[in-house]
């Protein structure tokens, strides 16, 4: 039976003919500048990762709400990978309390989709596009419970902070028994000398929605400038406001 073969197995199959690698080259550069135009002017966020499997009466989901509840409250823009669950839970707490709520979405076969609860989305087709996006824009970052994709991005997060690809921004880990092996296993490494004492602490972990807000508002407010997301330079790429 033939393999059915998407844009990114595809890709990622090994090498291909050189037009289909061009063009695929040229696919992802126009999602790059399709989120450029969308995002531009969203103002400085704080994006919240985690699962998309749980609904509105879980734990984490009540918990989620509360955490875009806070960040509309501290003025910052709430980003998310736009689809249901934990996503949904941070776009709808900012939503409901006047905050700027938006999300980088992507098609899955089974579970993503869209969620009612933000003021603009952008569709990627690629999970390194949407990733790269998701970080660009965000001044601190909250990981909530979630599977494989939330592991990538917490882990790729602090991989970007360590070797100094982007700023030192603070990243939050909230549920400190879902993640006790990670933070146990962030020991070991330290203690075989993969990672360095100092690495610990890049990251936050903790349960209460206020420790994770101040952390992060003192830290923004100490080390960065944060620009009014009214004050708009000149629309080179016709982007939205």
């Amino acid at each position: 039976m033939a393999k059915i073969l998407n844009s990114n197995t595809q890709f990622l199959d090994g090498p291909n003919a050189r037009g289909a690698e061009f063009r695929f080259a040229f696919k992802v550069f126009r999602q790059f500048i399709n989120g450029f135009r969308k995002l531009h002017f969203i103002g400085p966020c704080i994006t919240v990762f985690g699962s998309a499997r749980f609904d509105e009466n879980h734990p984490d989901y009540i918990l989620a709400r509360e955490i875009g509840r806070e960040i509309a409250e501290m003025g910052f823009t709430t980003m998310t990978g736009g689809g249901p669950g934990i996503m949904e839970a941070a776009n709808r707490g900012a939503f409901e309390n006047d905050g700027y709520s938006v999300g980088c979405s992507i098609h899955l076969p089974n579970e993503q989709v869209v969620n009612p609860f933000m003021h603009r989305y952008v569709h990627f087709e690629h999970f390194f596009v949407r990733k790269t996006l998701l970080l660009k824009y965000s001044y601190a970052f909250v990981v909530m419970p979630g599977g494989f994709g939330t592991l990538d991005e917490l882990f790729e997060t602090l991989t970007l902070i360590q070797t100094g690809i982007i700023n030192n921004f603070p990243v939050v880990i909230m549920g400190k028994d879902f993640y006790r092996e990670i933070r146990h296993h962030i020991q070991n490494m330290i203690d075989r000398g993969t990672i360095s004492k100092k690495d610990e602490n890049l990251v936050l972990f903790t349960d209460e929605v206020p420790e994770a807000i101040e952390h992060i508002r003192k830290y923004v407010l100490e080390n960065y400038k944060v620009k009014n997301k009214r004050i708009r330079p000149r629309w080179w790429l016709f982007e939205k406001e």
